[in-house]
């Protein structure tokens, strides 16, 4: 495979994922400012921009849940839904030979549909978009699975989307924990990461923050879990470079991820509280040394950053 299809299908994977997330993270914001009148809506967006890693000159322009909308939900930047779904679909232009017919319709009949989506969404309120796009991003994964064969096309993509999942539902967790949520938050967040039903069914109990963080962090059947994400990350990525030799000396990405998985996997409940701000953290850091040792090694030239991650060239 071509490295420039290799790295598109990477970025796919990325941008898919990041639109469905920050739909996801928007739609818990949203619904709280709206039904809980002691919200303080300033200060929740202020550790919303902050966990997205907004710079701090672009978050002081941005404090009320309209602007943060338009930055990360219809501005055409990347690290927004409307910006993400646009890159996804440009990448995808560049592997069409990789891609089914189905993958590359849902993509483009996906962007094709935006402009009115997004119009809709400032004039009527941006639930139904949010929706829309969860939609859209299981339709394109449904295609992924059923129409893609396993080889090393699949494996970058797998990648890409792995990598942004662990990043997301590490910054989800990490502004759930600066907004101070109850109970009822956690149950939002559950619902965010479609998860609430999978929850009930293994605790048979109700929510409580502890066990929502242990299952969103290191459940080990859950497909939206960290824990869940790093594994398979590991796995496509070993698949990628099976002869890169007996140790791992010389490689960054599956000595890092390698490590992550191994931390939660092993971590005690004793102490799954101990620095969860400092994890969350260093789980972010870990994608980005991930992306940036594969993008070195696997892929032709370098990306630029902006904001939180590196861009691929379009």
């Amino acid at each position: 495979m071509l490295s420039r299809v290799a790295e598109s299908l990477f970025w796919i994977g990325r941008y898919i994922e990041r639109a469905e997330d920050t739909a996801r993270l928007l739609d818990v914001h949203f619904h709280e400012v709206l039904e809980d009148p002691t919200v303080d809506e300033a200060a929740a967006c202020a550790v919303l921009l902050t966990v997205m890693g907004v710079p701090d000159e672009v978050a002081g322009r941005h404090q009320d849940s309209q602007a943060v909308l338009e930055l990360l939900g219809y501005d055409d930047a990347p690290n927004s839904i409307a910006g993400a779904l646009v890159a996804a679909r440009q990448n995808a232009r560049g592997a069409r030979e990789a891609l089914s017919a189905e993958i590359w319709q849902c993509l483009n009949s996906t962007h094709n549909a935006l402009p009115a989506r997004v119009a809709a969404a400032r004039d009527f309120g941006p639930a139904p978009f949010f929706s829309y796009v969860r939609e859209c991003a299981a339709t394109f994964a449904g295609h992924v699975e059923a129409s893609m064969s396993r080889d090393a096309g699949y494996d970058v993509l797998v990648l890409g989307r792995s990598l942004e999942r662990v990043d997301m539902t590490a910054r989800l967790l990490a502004s759930r924990i600066g907004a101070g949520v109850g109970d009822e938050g956690w149950t939002s967040t559950l619902r965010a990461c479609s998860a609430h039903d999978a929850y009930l069914r293994t605790y048979h109990q109700g929510v409580d923050a502890r066990r929502v963080l242990e299952f969103l962090l290191v459940d080990r059947l859950f497909p939206r879990s960290v824990f869940h994400a790093l594994c398979a990350g590991e796995e496509a990525l070993t698949r990628l470079d099976p002869a890169s030799g007996r140790s791992a000396l010389d490689e960054p990405a599956r000595r890092a991820i390698g490590r992550a998985r191994t931390d939660l996997e092993f971590l005690s409940a004793a102490t799954l509280l101990d620095d969860l701000v400092e994890r969350l953290h260093e789980l972010q850091r870990t994608v980005s040394t991930v992306s940036e040792d594969v993008t070195r090694r696997l892929f032709t030239g370098s990306a630029p950053l902006h904001w939180r991650i590196e861009e691929p060239a379009t």
